[in-house]
């Protein structure tokens, strides 16, 4: 069955009061401040985009979506007072590479969110009714669709009249807005809440990684927790101001928690266009000036054959002569299925290591072949991490799928080390065969680095021999302009204020006091091994001096190579 396709339509009185009320309790814990939620309106009711006092547009400007729904309905307890009759039928089958997007968009805000715990069933839904999962899974490798999905143009005619906002770079159109992509935002909606979800560093929404992720972050908006029945129905109606949207949706959600399952993209068809008419009734077509009108042939009156000699025709009708046989056209043989991948081998260098709290420099690569050793496309590969140095991919997920491209070569989004130095494996996994096929990356998270330090006092450091030193030793370390925490250090005393007399720690001079209940004799040091605090801040124990005089130099080096080289002088006692 055709898709169809909804918009808030005029009701009578009576209905608009009781919808208005509904929509007042809903309304009541606010918006985000990019997308307004407010009551919804008739498109005759709800002034232009623009005028005074005009709300803030929704995340799809209230455009079109799909209003079919599944074939089986249940209440769920999300469900409002239900109104809308089931006009259609659907399969549980979500496309592989959109149900990837789904679930990861779940996963990294699972791990930035935590409160929201936002499902991927309601993402699910979400696309569903907006654009059918991006027209039943036609992406590319990259999870892209390769021309645009637009909603109609904003243009105030049966929906919101929103002038251009981002001069047409995203819909193309430099006069009105309109949504764009699998999960249907508006331009200006999209800078606010456009995310990267696939790692490559730019934010598309025709990409349903980015688009999903995107829509997830704005559902969980406003610190909202989605497993509260009011946070997610006014979630939903940013979405799309209307109550006949939140059931549609709500219908979807409670099918895809009862059951959903992969199918491969592109299998499903592809939904139904937008007709343009926004619910209106199409006009006839318009005749021409002077065209004359056919008349209507009354039924049950069949049509008496022509006599010879009655005017009707000069000749006698020839037979009718069978065309010669013509040849068959060729048959087209059938496409053949490309081998399925049979092995997976490592692209990697060997090189996937990085500091606490740096991006790693080289991303897990793999490449799929089948039995021939030749690329195997299409294929899908699961990374997963192991270890605890709480490493993740960018977006936060443990987890992602990626497919092949025609060389074969799947590479894993970014990955972010975390905070505590140790080994880590990217398990690399090919999906679909019958025995497993996996592929272990090692890796390794360093301890944090400093590319600056600098001291933060300026007190001269000169002492009587014998004595101890005023004040003690105050530095900073930073990283890229930020301050570097958990970063080693050591501080090293050294004989003599020229480089060339060494960088061994001195047997004489200036020393340190480990912690300890030995005699102060057993516990003197000219070398320390310290660690900077959650500020970056370092700050050295005292230093006390022996009878030796003279200039010695106090050498202070980060992990990462960061260095201080400061001058201590030690004078006889007054």
């Amino acid at each position: 069955m055709a898709a169809l396709f909804g918009r808030r339509m005029r009701r009578g009185a009576a209905s608009t009061a009781v919808a208005a009320a509904a929509m007042a309790a809903l309304s009541a814990s606010g918006a985000p401040s990019a997308v307004g939620e407010q009551p919804a309106a008739s498109a005759a009711e709800r002034p232009s985009a623009g005028a005074s006092g005009q709300e803030d547009p929704s995340v799809t400007g209230d455009s079109p979506y799909h209003t079919d729904l599944p074939p089986l309905k249940g209440p769920g307890r999300n469900d409002p007072p239900d109104e809308t009759p089931a006009t259609g039928s659907a399969e549980s089958g979500i496309p592989g590479t959109v149900l990837d997007a789904y679930r990861k968009a779940e996963a990294s805000l699972a791990a930035s969110n935590p409160r929201c715990r936002v499902p991927w069933e309601l993402l699910a839904a979400i696309g569903k009714v907006e654009s059918g999962h991006a027209r039943g899974g036609r992406l590319d490798t990259n999870g892209t669709t390769p021309s645009p999905i637009l909603g109609p143009v904003l243009n105030g005619v049966g929906f919101a009249n929103i002038s251009d906002t981002d001069g047409g770079a995203y819909d193309g159109d430099t006069l009105h807005d309109r949504a764009v992509g699998p999960m249907q935002f508006i331009p200006q909606t999209w800078e606010s809440w456009g995310r990267d979800g696939n790692g490559d560093g730019r934010r598309d929404p025709n990409n349903i990684y980015d688009a999903a992720l995107a829509a997830g972050s704005y559902l969980c908006a406003h610190d909202r927790d989605l497993t509260v029945e009011r946070d997610l129905h006014q979630a939903i109606l940013g979405y799309n101001r209307s109550q006949e949207y939140l059931r549609t949706v709500l219908h979807w959600y409670d099918y895809y928690r009862k059951g959903a399952h992969e199918v491969p993209d592109g299998s499903q068809p592809a939904p139904g266009a937008p007709t343009g008419t926004g619910g209106k009734t199409p006009s006839p077509a318009p005749v021409r000036p002077g065209t004359p009108s056919p008349s209507p042939t009354k039924p049950g009156k069949p049509t008496k054959p022509a006599k010879p000699g009655d005017g009707s025709s000069s000749k006698p009708t020839p037979p009718p002569t069978t065309p010669p046989p013509t040849t068959p056209p060729p048959t087209t043989p059938p496409p053949t299925t490309p081998a399925p991948a049979t092995r997976l081998v490592d692209l990697g260098d060997g090189a996937l290591s990085a500091p606490a709290g740096e991006r790693f420099a080289e991303r897990p690569a793999v490449r799929a072949e089948r039995a021939d050793k030749k690329p195997a496309a299409q294929a899908k590969v699961r990374f997963t991490l192991t270890g605890e140095t709480g490493t993740t991919f960018e977006g936060g997920a443990t987890t992602v799928t990626v497919t092949t491209k025609a060389d074969g070569v799947a590479k894993a989004p970014a990955l972010l080390a975390g905070g505590k130095p140790g080994a880590l494996t990217v398990k690399a996994t090919l999906l679909g065969t019958t025995e497993p096929v996996t592929l272990g990356l090692r890796g390794e998270v360093t301890a944090p680095r400093a590319d600056k330090l600098v001291r933060t006092d300026e007190t001269e450091l000169t002492c009587e021999a014998g004595a101890t030193f005023e004040g003690r030793v105050a530095l900073t370390a930073t990283r890229d302009g930020q301050a570097a925490p958990g970063v080693a250090a050591t501080a090293t005393v050294l004989a003599g204020a020229d480089p060339a007399d060494g960088e061994k720690a001195a047997d004489q001079g200036p020393y340190f006091l480990t912690p300890g209940d030995e005699p102060a004799e057993d516990r003197r040091t000219r070398e320390l091994t310290l660690t900077t605090d959650a500020k970056g801040n370092l700050l050295l124990p005292e230093l006390h001096t022996d009878d030796t005089t003279g200039t010695f130099r106090l050498r202070v080096e980060t992990t990462g190579g960061a260095v201080v080289v400061l001058e201590l002088k030690v004078t006889d006692p007054a």
